[in-house]
């Protein structure tokens, strides 16, 4: 039967395609996993496929969202940190597979790049390394929670989780109002809330 592992990877495309912090794709890559009983590895590759496909899509449209919805100078600091970003080179690359191996939205990291217009070809291929190990590890360990699903259901809604959503929110409030042009020339802080249009 072909078409559960059609449901991972439009699952795992949906979870990654939406431009704030949702629940990771590892969780409806587990979840399909262990309700269809699929093979892991190929739930793994399906699963990082249509996260990848997700985020590349999202770097495509996110430009187009932040032109209506922020003032074209926040638009313009998040392309200065674009640039910044592109100038540091495989140490940028490093950042990207260490970032997405931590178990962190990396919803804001494809925003950034979307909005800075970096071409998702300069992230995709460390992303997916980052992104295929650490799903490669999660939905192993998934599998090895089945066994223990009335636990897992029971902290399912936990401090953990809610820390990450917290999180995931903040980083995407430090990329819309932090001003990263001053910060980076000049090494002061500033925030600005006067963002939107």
């Amino acid at each position: 039967m072909w078409w559960p592992y059609l449901l991972v990877f439009l699952g795992a495309f949906l979870f990654d395609v939406v431009p704030f912090p949702f629940p990771p794709a590892f969780t409806v890559m587990v979840f399909l996993q262990i309700y269809f009983g699929l093979n892991l590895w190929a739930v793994i590759f399906i699963g990082v496929a249509g996260s990848i496909l997700g985020r590349y899509v999202l770097t495509m449209y996110i430009p187009s969202i932040a032109g209506s919805l922020f003032k074209p100078d926040k638009n313009e600091d998040v392309h200065y940190l674009g640039k910044v970003l592109k100038h540091k080179g495989w140490k940028s690359q490093l950042v990207i597979v260490a970032y997405s191996l931590l178990p962190l939205p990396t919803t804001p990291l494809f925003v950034a790049a979307g909005m800075a217009n970096i071409r998702p070809l300069y992230i995709i291929p460390a992303f997916f390394i980052g992104k295929f190990t650490s799903d490669a590890v999660l939905v192993n360990l998934g599998k090895y929670g089945a066994e223990n699903t009335d636990k897992l259901l029971h902290t399912a809604v936990s401090w953990q989780s809610i820390f990450s959503l917290a999180l995931g929110l903040f980083l995407v409030c430090c990329l819309l109002f932090i001003d990263w042009r001053t910060l980076i020339q000049q090494r002061k802080l500033t925030l600005n809330f006067k963002i939107w249009k």
